[in-house]
C-alpha cells in the first residue's frame, strides 16, 4: 500500500469550528467572594483549597498580557466573523481579569498572603520578554497558557468531582470562568495562525509556559500553607495528599495529558477537542443566564 494510500485511509481530525461558529458572549458578573475566602472554602481541605486560589493568582497579570498579545496582531484579522470573535474573548478576559483581582486582593488581605511575592516572578518574565523577544513571542506563549486553562475548564464542566465540597459561591465563580474559557478557547490561536505562527515555535512555546506553569503554581500553594502556620512536616503531609488530588487515580491533572500532548501535533487545532455539547448541557444545567450561582 502506498504512503498516499496510507494517508488517506487513516483518521482525519474532525474540521474545527469556523470563527463565529460558537457564541463568546462576555458576562458581565461580580461575586461576593468575602465570607468563602477567610475559610478554606473547598471542602475544608487546605491543599484543594490553596490549589484553586493558586491559579487564581497567575490569572489578572496573565490575562492581561493574553489581551495584549492578542490586540497586537488584531489589525491581521479581517474576516468579520474572527473579529466579533476577538472581540468577545477581550471582553471576557477583561472581566475574568477585574473578578480575579478582587478575589486575590481580598484572599490575601484576609488571609495574610504576600500578593506581591505570588505576581513578580510573572511581572519579571514578562518584562523580560517585551524588552528581549519579538511581540509574537507573547502570542505564542498565549495560545499555549489558553490550551492550558482550556483543558481545565473542560475538566472542571465534565468532572463534578473536581469542585464537590466547595462553597457554592466559588463553584460558581469557577465554573463561570471554566464556561468562558471553553467559548473562547480557540481565538488566539487563530490569530497566531494569521500573525504566521510557526508549528516549531508553539511546541517550544509550550514547553517553556510548562515548566513555569508548574513552578508558578507549586510556589503560590507552598507560599499559602505556610502564611497559614502549617510546618514543613505538616505542609510535607498537606503535599503527599494533594498529589493524590492531582496526579491519583481520579486525579484532575492526570486525566489531561492526552489533551495537553495532543498540542504538539503539527495540526492541532483547539476545537479538535469539540466539547459544544457539554458546554450547551453545562450552561442550561445552570438556569436562565446571568445566573450561575
Amino acid at each position: 500500500m502506498t504512503t498516499a494510500e496510507n494517508t488517506q485511509d487513516a483518521p482525519q481530525p474532525e474540521a474545527a469550528p469556523a470563527p463565529g461558529m460558537v457564541d463568546i458572549k462576555p458576562r458581565n458578573y461580580e461575586f461576593d467572594l468575602e465570607s468563602a475566602l477567610a475559610a478554606n472554602w473547598h471542602s475544608g481541605d487546605p491543599f484543594k483549597t490553596a490549589f484553586f486560589n493558586a491559579l487564581s493568582m497567575m490569572f489578572p497579570v496573565g490575562e492581561k498580557s493574553f489581551m495584549d498579545a492578542v490586540k497586537a496582531f488584531r489589525n491581521k484579522v479581517t474576516d468579520p466573523a474572527l473579529q466579533e470573535d476577538v472581540k468577545g474573548f477581550l471582553g471576557q478576559e477583561a472581566i475574568h481579569s477585574r473578578e480575579h483581582r478582587k478575589y486575590n486582593e481580598r484572599l490575601c488581605a484576609l488571609r495574610g498572603y504576600d500578593l506581591d511575592y505570588m505576581e513578580q516572578p510573572i511581572i519579571k518574565r514578562r518584562d523580560w520578554a517585551h524588552a528581549n523577544l519579538p511581540v509574537i513571542a507573547q502570542l505564542y506563549a498565549t495560545v499555549a497558557y489558553e490550551h492550558y486553562t482550556a483543558i481545565m475548564a473542560n475538566g472542571t464542566l465534565s468532572n463534578p468531582k473536581w469542585l464537590e465540597g466547595a462553597d457554592p459561591t466559588m463553584k460558581a465563580l469557577w465554573r463561570w470562568h471554566a464556561i468562558e474559557e471553553t467559548e473562547h478557547k480557540a481565538v488566539a490561536f487563530d490569530v497566531l495562525k494569521l500573525a504566521g505562527g510557526t508549528v516549531k515555535e508553539r511546541r517550544m512555546s509550550m514547553l517553556f509556559i510548562t515548566v513555569n506553569f508548574i513552578r508558578d503554581t507549586a510556589r503560590n500553594i507552598n507560599h499559602m500553607l505556610k502564611r497559614d502556620g502549617y510546618s514543613f512536616w505538616q505542609r510535607m503531609k498537606i503535599w503527599r495528599s494533594g498529589l493524590s488530588f492531582l496526579l491519583g487515580k481520579d486525579g484532575i491533572l492526570r486525566g489531561m495529558g492526552r489533551e495537553w500532548l495532543d498540542y504538539f501535533k503539527a495540526d492541532f487545532h483547539p476545537w479538535q477537542h469539540d466539547n459544544r455539547k457539554l458546554l450547551e448541557e453545562v450552561k442550561a444545567s445552570v438556569g436562565p443566564e446571568p445566573v450561575l450561582a
